[in-house]
């Protein structure tokens, strides 16, 4: 049976140099096992794993598990460190090297293009060139944009672009605003529970901002289930009853918007993606692991999709169906889904 995993990240050495030396905040070094990391402030950002660099170590490990294809995307911090000097070169060094290996192994892999929205006039022509010449079949984004939320007016031509072309988008988190002030570079709280706060944070705020009330026709996968909407949304639609501040934008009831979005499988509970599959349907979950980031769980998500209260039809879109749709992918290791 077909697996697609639409949550799995890729690097070039190339990308990490021009970090090392253009990214400010983040530099390059080497934890206390030898292993290459991405430092922020001093505290640990990302540890870099040999098969974000190999495709090869890749498709080992994707056949081991059984899946079939992936859809490739560059982890945070992504582009938004660089500034107006630089960014075209990142983006490009990132797209372009995507789409080689998208187009060494096609029957594998498709890409995802990252866009520098910190200036969204360059993200709007790189996602026509990403799309357009280098057959990208969907973008990712981060929750903020160096602190500034996704619903900022200067991001409207973004979801009006993206809107028009029905294009999906993986909203990936990074590290929420107030990030020092929350001590998320202690115990490893930032991947432990910063991520999920932005990724909550922001979707929440395009939901009250409307957002999605207004552009309504582009496929938007929140990473992680969800991270901690699935088990918020009857909370944010009490807020929503009882708050006149929570009914400025939008009419309807926040966990109608949400039930619309779609969601990983990224997590690590049952219980956790259960909600996910609760609040959307199993029409709006698909399979995404987080590979190969040193916390990803591949077989987990697998065993976890199997343990679903759900019948076989219903658990092939989870594993396939679902990204194929969206996705529109075709290719021989999707065959018979």
């Amino acid at each position: 049976m077909p697996i697609v995993d639409t949550h799995a990240h890729i690097l070039c050495q190339r990308y990490v140099d021009l970090l090392g030396a253009h990214g400010g905040e983040y530099r390059i070094a080497r934890d206390v096992e030898g292993r290459q990391i991405v430092m922020r402030y001093g505290a640990r950002f990302l540890t870099l794993t040999p098969p974000m660099f190999d495709p090869r170590a890749r498709l080992a490990a994707m056949d081991a598990a059984g899946v079939s294809m992936q859809l490739l995307s560059y982890t945070g911090p992504n582009c938004y460190w660089a500034d107006q000097a630089i960014a075209p070169e990142v983006v490009q060094v990132m797209n372009d090297h995507v789409a080689e290996v998208c187009a060494t192994w096609p029957d594998r892999f498709r890409g995802l293009a990252s866009l520098p929205i910190q200036d969204v006039d360059l993200a709007l022509r790189e996602a026509a060139r990403a799309v357009d010449q280098l057959g990208m079949v969907g973008v990712i984004l981060l929750a903020n944009v160096n602190g500034t939320p996704l619903d900022d007016a200067r991001f409207e031509p973004l979801w009006r672009m993206l809107d028009e072309r029905r294009l999906p988008v993986l909203l990936h988190p990074t590290l929420p605003p107030g990030a020092a002030s929350m001590g998320l570079d202690d115990y490893g709280l930032a991947a432990a529970v910063g991520f999920m706060f932005d990724t909550t944070l922001t979707v929440s705020r395009m939901v009250f901002a409307g957002i999605f009330e207004r552009y309504p026709n582009w496929p938007l996968i929140v990473c992680h289930a969800g991270a901690t909407l699935p088990f918020l949304a009857s909370r944010l639609d009490q807020c929503h009853r009882n708050i006149p501040d929570a009914r400025t934008r939008i009419e309807r009831a926040p966990s109608e918007y949400l039930s619309r979005l779609y969601y990983d499988t990224a997590c690590y509970d049952a219980k956790a993606l259960a909600l996910a599959v609760e609040l959307a349907g199993p029409s709006h979950v698909l399979f995404g692991t987080d590979y190969p980031h040193n916390i990803a769980d591949v077989e987990g998500n697998i065993s976890r999709i199997d343990a679903l209260a759900l019948g076989p039809a219903e658990k092939s879109l989870l594993r396939a169906g679902n990204a194929a749709r969206i996705f529109g992918l075709e290719s021989p290791a999707l065959a018979g889904r």
